[in-house]
């Protein structure tokens, strides 16, 4: 099991910048990514970015450019660096983590935290 904490959401006016945090623990030796999702009322959840172990990062084309996420340091945490913050960005993040040994891949979430962006 992996579990996750986030922290770091807020409101903000369109422009302006956030930062998530993102601490795991549990059986983080099994780690292959962390990163994050969101979910706006009514829409699915929807890939952010993500961080794999490897280093390699993947982002959702709305946010490239203006999001950065970090590399998993060595406390097991990563952080979301968001800039030039859009009303449409409003939403519910969720710190998500892949996890397993070899071929297992199991998802972990966590409880999600809000940003809310004012125009």
């Amino acid at each position: 099991q992996v579990q996750l904490v986030e922290s770091g959401g807020g409101s903000v006016q369109a422009g302006g910048s956030l930062r998530l945090s993102c601490v795991a623990s549990g059986k983080t030796f099994m780690l292959k990514s962390l990163g994050w999702y969101r979910q706006a009322p009514g829409n699915e959840r929807e890939l952010v970015a993500i961080v794999a172990t490897d280093g390699s990062r993947t982002y959702a084309d709305a946010v490239k450019g203006r999001f950065t996420i970090s590399a998993i340091d060595n406390r097991n945490a990563v952080y979301l660096q968001m800039n030039s913050l859009k009303p449409e960005d409003t939403a519910v993040y969720y710190c998500h983590s892949n996890a397993g040994w070899g071929y297992e891949s199991n998802d972990y979430w966590g409880q999600g935290t809000q940003v809310t962006v004012s125009s």
